[in-house]
């Protein structure tokens, strides 16, 4: 059996239970144009960014940032969704840049000497995006007191609105999710601004994978825009459509790294 494991975007019950749905309808599609191996189920076993450079890799979610810096020839990007939530245009998505509700900050410059929250070092919406926001207001190198690692967007979220951290940079996508399900968590939480945008996270497959699967999957997925029985998964995941992007494309992940280091901030600091 080949993996399968879109654990991108399971934060909430009922968007494992859709995602679950939507491989249904994937699954069903490869078996049906006679592709061998389709496992039946998506796998919970394997740590989400484990699964990308598994040699039985079928398909997979991953970060734009992740792709540019070490991916690049070790997968082959299949497509792209494309969600309808606020901070989303198209294939691009960018961060909202959060404080507490009580903030007296009007803008990222009246953070200088904050406590960050990130989620990871190299994730695009938690740091990438937020290190090419802060650069033009560093010094030195320089711009926060400290920054502590949560290692998730929610644990960045709650990190923010308990006080254990200042300010985060939450992709557009899980803030939204977490709004439309769990507001409560964003009870103390308030956007002080946005990011740059930048290419989603796309879906990709092993790099040895042949153009003709390739072109089954990329049909499969352009398809889920229309079919009617995935009409409820499309609304509980809020995804309308797959567009196909290139490389190049992604390469603007890169360029806001460049940007940053020629500003003198090459990481989050």
């Amino acid at each position: 059996m080949r993996l399968a494991s879109l654990a991108m975007y399971s934060s909430h019950p009922p968007l494992v239970a859709a995602t679950d749905m939507l491989w249904g309808f994937i699954r069903d599609g490869l078996r049906r144009a006679g592709l061998p191996g389709i496992p039946e189920v998506l796998d919970e076993d394997v740590a989400y960014d484990a699964a990308w450079l598994r040699p039985d890799l079928l398909l997979a979610q991953t970060c734009g940032f992740p792709y540019v810096k070490r991916l690049r020839g070790k997968v082959r990007l299949v497509a792209t969704p494309v969600y309808d939530l606020p901070g989303c245009d198209g294939a691009m998505t960018r961060s909202f840049i959060i404080v507490a509700r009580n903030c007296q900050a009007q803008s990222l410059g009246d953070l200088r000497g904050a406590v960050a929250a990130i989620n990871e070092p190299g994730s695009n919406s938690g740091t990438n995006l937020f290190r090419a926001a802060i650069a033009p207001f560093a010094q030195g190198g320089r711009f926060f007191s400290s920054v502590i690692e949560t290692g998730s967007h929610l644990a960045s979220i709650d990190a923010v609105a308990t006080g254990m951290a200042d300010i985060a940079s939450i992709d557009c996508i899980t803030f939204g999710n977490t709004n439309r399900f769990e507001p409560a968590r964003l009870a103390n939480i308030r956007v002080l601004g946005e990011t740059e945008g930048g290419p989603g996270l796309p879906f990709v497959t092993h790099a040895t994978t042949s153009d003709e699967e390739l072109a089954m999957l990329r049909r499969i997925l352009a398809s889920v825009e229309t079919v009617p029985e995935l009409s409820q998964v499309r609304d509980i995941l809020s995804l309308r459509r797959f567009e196909v992007l290139s490389d190049a494309d992604y390469e603007r992940l890169a360029d806001l790294e460049r940007q940053a280091i020629a500003l003198g901030y090459p990481e989050i600091a």
